[in-house]
């Protein structure tokens, strides 16, 4: 079973950047497709960006537009979220979500393939 913490979440003003970290333990980080959902102030959660098991990575066009990155490093048992050109539309708690998946290139978008979900961070974004 794999456990999930998220950091990096914090207040900032609208054009700043932030990366969101994700650290997974308990189990065989390479064999998880990794995602990023937010939960805005009464809105649902979403699906931000996704990494495959082998790097290949799917992003939200309406959520995102260019603006995040979503990078995994198995050597460190992490997934990071860099997100430049914060807008206040983008205030959310942030979730990092892991998929346990056979394919190295499968990648779910839907909210309910992810097995495993961290607490989240919160991400405040001022105009």
């Amino acid at each position: 079973q794999v456990q999930l913490a998220e950091s990096g979440g914090g207040v900032v003003q609208a054009g700043d950047s932030l990366r969101l970290s994700c650290a997974a333990s308990g189990g065989f980080f390479s064999n998880y497709a990794m995602a990023w959902f937010r939960q805005g102030p009464g809105k649902e959660r979403e699906f931000v960006a996704g990494v495959s098991r082998n790097g290949r990575s799917t992003y939200d066009p309406n959520a995102v537009k260019g603006r995040f990155t979503i990078i995994r490093d198995n050597a460190k048992n992490t997934v990071y979220l860099q997100m430049n050109t914060l807008k206040p539309e983008d205030t959310a708690v942030y979730y990092c979500a892991a998929d346990y998946v056979p394919g190295l290139i499968s990648l779910s978008l839907r909210r309910s393939d992810y097995e495993y979900w961290g607490q989240g961070t919160q991400v405040t974004v001022s105009s």
